[in-house]
C-alpha cells in the first residue's frame, strides 16, 4: 500500500466521478436514454478497471481506497434518482438501492468525523455494487431505443434483484467493523 496520488487508477477514478454530470446532461439535456445508458455503464466497468490495474500493476493507495468506492457511491446515488424522475426504474428497486447507498455513505463519513479508522471495503460489499452497476444502467438501456432493449429489461433484473440483496447483505456486515471501529475511538480516550 502506498500513498501515491498520481497512479493510473486514481485517474480513472477521478474521471468517473467528473463525468457524473456529463451522464445526467446526456440523460436530461439532450435526452437521450441510449447514450445516457452507454456511459452508465462504461462508468460502472471502468469500476473493475481501476480495481484491476491497481492490484496488476502495483498501483494501490490510500488513496484509490478512498476515492473507488467514493465514485462507486456517487454514481449511484446520482444516476437512480435521475433514473426515478425519467422514469425507467421501479420505484421500489430504487428506494432499496438507493436508501442503502445513503446509510452506508452516512455511516461512513460520520465514521470518518469521529476519527474512527477506515472500513476495507468488503468482498459481498464489491460483488453487491458491481451488480447494481450492471442493473442501473440496464433499467435505463431496458427503456431505451437500443435495439436490444428488451434484453436489458430483463437483464436489469436478473442483476439488480441479486445486486440489491447482497448489498443489503454487505451493509449489515459493515454494522460490527463501524462498531469495533467506534470501540476503538472510545478505548483510545
Amino acid at each position: 500500500m502506498s500513498d501515491r496520488i498520481f497512479t493510473v487508477p486514481n485517474f480513472i477514478s477521478v474521471l468517473r466521478l467528473l463525468c457524473i454530470p456529463l451522464f445526467v446532461w446526456i440523460l436530461f439535456g439532450i435526452e437521450s436514454r441510449s447514450w445516457a445508458a452507454i456511459l452508465l455503464a462504461v462508468l460502472g466497468a471502468t469500476d473493475w478497471v481501476d480495481g484491476w490495474i491497481a492490484r496488476r500493476f502495483n498501483q494501490t493507495s490510500e488513496l484509490g481506497k478512498i476515492l473507488d468506492p467514493t465514485a462507486d457511491r456517487l454514481l449511484l446515488i446520482v444516476s437512480i434518482p435521475s433514473l426515478i424522475v425519467d422514469g425507467s426504474i421501479p420505484i421500489w428497486f430504487a428506494l432499496l438501492a438507493l436508501v442503502r447507498e445513503l446509510l452506508v455513505g452516512g455511516a461512513t463519513v460520520s465514521l470518518a468525523l469521529l476519527g474512527a479508522r477506515r472500513i476495507d471495503v468488503l468482498w459481498w460489499g464489491k460483488t453487491g455494487t458491481f451488480a447494481m452497476l450492471f442493473a442501473v444502467p440496464s433499467f435505463l438501456a431496458g427503456e431505451s431505443t437500443i435495439s436490444i432493449s428488451d434484453f436489458f429489461a430483463v437483464f436489469a433484473y436478473v442483476t439488480g434483484v441479486p445486486g440489491l440483496i447482497i448489498s443489503w447483505f454487505a451493509a449489515f456486515m459493515y454494522v460490527p467493523l463501524a462498531a469495533e471501529a467506534l470501540k476503538e475511538i472510545r478505548d483510545s480516550k
